[in-house]
């Protein structure tokens, strides 16, 4: 009898995981932003890949993940799971609704689509931080929200501020300041 519910409790576990949120099990999305995540662990442990609604834009063990990637979107504890269709990588997205002041499933609307988005018509400027994942003085609000992502709100309430907070780690922020046009006159602590 344990053994029956042990299993059961494991298969509900491994359905609830499984389950995208908020969208048919086969979906792919692409992600409208930049996705900064780091890895988690060292071999011989397992390696994992993680993400935040922070961003952590500059880990020690950063990397990007570029915008338009086709991803499906799972559940996981505490957040979500991306996981890359081309190549299989699992990124588990930590999201905090209090915080973001937001559902997982309204923020995922916000950084995904269920078709590629085109920045062509994005500055030159703008196209060099995007593909380098920074903000670069002279981009625009938008190129920086493609660059670095969608800024937790805690921090950054609205995208009208002239001033925008984001993570480089668990522990230090960086701001990104624009001027009256708009435009990033500043990046730093």
């Amino acid at each position: 009898m344990r053994s029956l519910i042990a299993l059961s409790a494991a298969l509900a576990l491994h359905l609830c995981l499984a389950t995208p949120l908020g969208a048919a099990e086969d979906a792919v999305v692409y992600n409208r932003f930049n996705i900064h995540y780091y890895s988690r662990g060292e071999a011989p442990k397992p390696v994992t890949y993680a993400a935040s609604y922070a961003n952590y834009i500059q880990s020690p063990t950063h990397a990007l993940l570029p915008y338009n990637t086709p991803l499906r979107v799972g559940k996981a504890r505490g957040g979500f799971q991306l996981t890359v269709v081309d190549t299989g990588l699992e990124i588990r997205f930590e999201f905090d609704a209090t915080r973001m002041a937001m559902t997982k499933e309204a923020y995922l609307a916000l950084i995904t689509s269920a078709t590629p988005v085109d920045y062509a018509t994005l500055a030159a400027r703008d196209q060099d931080g995007i593909k380098q994942g920074v903000a670069l003085v002279g981009m625009t609000k938008d190129g920086v929200k493609v660059a670095l992502g969608y800024p937790a709100t805690h921090k950054t309430p609205s995208l009208d501020a002239n001033a925008w907070v984001y993570w480089k780690n668990r522990f230090a922020a960086t701001t990104v300041t624009f001027d009256a046009a708009g435009l990033v006159d500043s990046v730093g602590p």
